[in-house]
């Protein structure tokens, strides 16, 4: 299936159905009086999150969607049928936007989530709710609310704990296959990776969901290569796992590269809890491996761990970092500090 992670659809609820003008006539009944009903109400637009879903791909096929309008009301006092909800299912992650990107209007984060952005018109009243004891066959109806509508911005962004972050061919994607059940592609070219990608780690009897993103190159946030669209999929993750190519000439430029990407997009990226590693250790001698790490390590001034997902070596221990800080970082979330048990590696 075709990944797609933003959209743009035209949205309207349902108009409410016209007031009945009508008169009882019946047989030996004199002055039978007004009995025209009440129209129906309108159909409200409702974005619900359900599961199953990690694309926004249906919305290019269909852009309109309209709700059904109520029924007319009728004669003997019948009120007009209401028109059902239009029920519109998106991934979990989604945001819906008003038409200028702006203005957040819903943030489908939980499943079964339902948020209403339109409002269906209420039915125009009959004749018979005009009656008074001055004005005993009125022959006024209302015609029923108009329909609302808009145009709205659909974002995707994935849900994960733990994203990683580096230039093309940093080992991004060997990283992901190595850990996940992800069918991440792996070549010996730049942009292997063309969109996100999502994995569960299971790790020690827990388990937390990884992304992976295109690499980011110098540019990114101007657009050059992929750009950072993608970036907006690593927002909610609650750490980050950069990963920087060991065999770089110049492992603290490449890294810096990626931390300027990360600012420039801003959105809070630059401040996320992060975790240095140099990939494909096996293919460089200790000696190597150890100055690339000083050389590293003087510009992030934090620890640098080697890792290889071909060897496995250093793996165990970068995952129960992951496990640890992810675990830390839930409960500190007020929404999930009651689920969240106690990570002991």
């Amino acid at each position: 299936m075709q990944f797609l992670d933003q959209a743009k659809i035209y949205l309207k609820s349902g108009a409410g159905g016209p007031g009945a003008v009508s008169f009882r006539r019946e047989k030996y009944i004199q002055y039978g009086g007004p009995n025209g009903g009440n129209g129906g109400r309108g159909g409200d637009v409702v974005f619900r999150a359900v599961e199953g879903l990690n694309t926004l791909i249906d919305f290019r096929y269909r852009q309109h969607w309209r709700a059904a309008r109520g029924k007319g009301g009728a004669g003997s006092n019948r009120t007009g049928a209401g028109a059902d909800d239009l029920i519109i299912d998106v991934p979990v992650g989604t945001q819906v936007f008003d038409e200028d990107r702006e203005t957040l209007l819903a943030d489908m984060v939980e499943v079964g989530q339902q948020v209403t952005v339109l409002r269906g018109g209420l039915g125009g009243r009959g004749n018979a709710s005009y009656k008074t004891s001055t004005n005993r066959a009125p022959r006024q109806s209302q015609p029923g609310e108009p329909a609302e509508e808009m145009w709205v911005w659909l974002r995707l962004k994935l849900l994960a704990d733990a994203g990683l972050v580096g230039l093309p061919n940093a080992g991004k994607s060997t990283f992901m296959s190595a850990v996940t059940n992800a069918d991440a592609k792996i070549g010996e070219y730049a942009f292997t990776t063309t969109k996100p990608q999502l994995g569960v780690v299971e790790h020690k009897e827990r388990s937390f969901v990884l992304a992976d993103i295109p690499g980011l190159i110098e540019g990114a946030a101007d657009g050059v290569g992929i750009g950072d669209r993608f970036l907006g999929h690593i927002e909610r993750c609650r750490v980050l796992l950069h990963l920087v190519d060991a065999g770089q000439n110049d492992p603290a430029a490449a890294y810096l590269t990626v931390r300027d990407e990360l600012a420039a997009y801003g959105n809070g990226l630059a401040e996320k809890q992060e975790i240095v590693a140099l990939t494909k250790c096996d293919t460089l001698d200790a000696e190597l491996i150890a100055a690339q790490r000083a050389e590293l390590a003087e510009v992030t001034g934090n620890e640098i761990h080697t890792v290889s997902a071909i060897s496995g070596a250093g793996m165990t221990k970068i995952l129960d970092m992951l496990m640890e800080k992810t675990f830390a970082a839930r409960k500190e979330d007020p929404e999930t500090v009651e689920e969240v048990e106690e990570w002991r590696p």
